[in-house]
């Protein structure tokens, strides 16, 4: 299968408690008798905020700043910078580094979130400048609106891959955290961790990768070159899972699946190698209740219960978890929840305001999603609604004799 699952998606999202996302409060005139064996009343369900459709940016000024060759232009001093960024003894100035026990520590307890400080959360973007843009023109404005402390942004991987702008959109990121030094976290995605570099050639172990073909067919272009080894080692340290103090696990995919859980518990390893794996490339499935893991495939699924039982695990070993948000399956409206994890929900964003070559059906200008932290509930989703004549100037929709047939370019299930 590709990366997009079953979308499982509610038509608006409608709270799964009050309106103001509290539980409803019904009095009652005597309380019945209490048995001894009545199990404890289960937790009020975490509910999605109000969705809210963003429509009145400045598309125009959006528009100009996706500038490919701007960007380009810029590539050296980019890199360079990046580079000695990298290179420091200092950690790469990432936000929630000062939460890392250890350098080469991948999942990360967060210790506190800045009341204070507005955090966001993109999916994922695969070259998509244009979506990338848009969210940090929305999020700087309610910023700004806001009188708020400089916004930390958090994105959830997969910045190539599937055609778009990869190369300019990895040098933007590479910008971003340049210019907002601890206030960017990037979580490793899976086409983010496939990327590799041998000494001679660039490779990946996912499909579509043509970023790596990208990047080979410019081996002569030593920016190029140096912007694909960064990639490599940037990613590399990356952090594969942030566990928040609320609750909320945010990663790329998933989570440990549960045939893992009697070797973590027992180790207390979060760095082990197949942990990270399952962050990274795990695929929910919306109304199964368990899963078998499947171990001949990084792309394993998980159900409901799947992740009732990670969270039992997690709060076991003292990192409470209740609810997430990830990226990775490109549902159909570029976000969904799924009814059946109401015990422990479920946010699935993307950042995509086009058609993937492999994504078979739907308009070709989509609306793509980005959410605000909430602490205590699921973050509150933003739909970018891009006027499709801009998407089409960013990224010019192939005529049906040059689009791909129906499946093609999917690989194999690890996409």
């Amino acid at each position: 299968m590709g990366e997009d699952s079953e979308p499982g998606t509610l038509p608006e999202a409608e709270p799964a408690t009050g309106c103001d996302g509290s539980a409803a409060i019904i009095p009652a005139a005597e309380p019945a008798p209490v048995q001894a064996d009545t199990p404890p009343e289960a937790p009020p369900p975490i509910g999605l905020p109000p969705v809210e459709d963003v429509r009145d940016l400045d598309w125009n000024a959006i528009r100009e700043a996706v500038a490919p060759a701007a960007v380009r232009a810029r590539m050296r001093a980019t890199v360079e910078a990046f580079e000695t960024l990298l290179d420091s003894e200092a950690p790469a100035g990432l936000l929630f580094d000062s939460d890392r026990t250890a350098p080469d520590e991948q999942v990360i307890k967060v210790a506190a979130i800045d009341p204070a400080r507005p955090l966001w959360i993109i999916g994922d973007l695969h070259g998509d400048l244009l979506a990338l843009e848009a969210s940090v023109a929305l999020i700087d404005r309610r910023a700004a609106e806001e009188g708020s402390e400089p916004p930390a942004i958090i994105l959830l991987g997969d910045l190539f891959d599937d055609e778009g702008l990869g190369l300019e959109l990895l040098l933007r990121v590479f910008e971003l955290i340049l210019e907002r030094p601890g206030r960017i976290c990037v979580v490793v995605g899976n086409h983010d961790e496939a990327l590799s570099f041998d000494g001679s050639r660039f490779a990946s172990s996912v499909s579509p990768s043509d970023f790596a073909d990208f990047l080979n067919a410019n081996r002569a272009h030593e920016w190029i070159e140096r912007a694909g080894k960064l990639a490599v080692r940037f990613f590399a340290q990356g952090p594969h899972a942030l566990f928040l103090p609320d609750g909320l696990l945010v990663a790329h995919a998933g989570f440990p699946l549960v045939d893992l859980h009697a070797r973590l518990e027992e180790t207390g390893d979060w760095n082990d190698p197949a942990c990270l794996s399952d962050f990274t490339w795990t695929r929910a499935h919306p109304t199964a209740r368990k899963k078998m893991p499947n171990r001949h495939t990084r792309g394993s699924t998980f159900g409901h219960e799947d992740f009732a039982a990670f969270c039992a695990l997690s709060a076991r070993m003292g990192r409470p978890v209740t609810h997430m948000v990830r990226g990775h399956d490109h549902v159909e409206d570029r976000y969904a929840v799924y009814p059946a994890y109401a015990a422990h929900p479920l946010l699935t964003i993307v950042a995509l305001s086009r058609r993937l070559p492999r994504e078979s059906f739907g308009p070709y200008a989509r609306v793509p999603t980005l959410a605000r932290y909430v602490p205590g509930g699921l973050p509150q989703v933003h739909r970018l609604h891009i006027p499709a004549e801009v998407v089409n100037a960013v990224f010019p929709q192939p005529t049906p004799e040059a689009a791909p047939a129906a499946g093609a370019g999917e690989g194999s299930c690890e996409a």
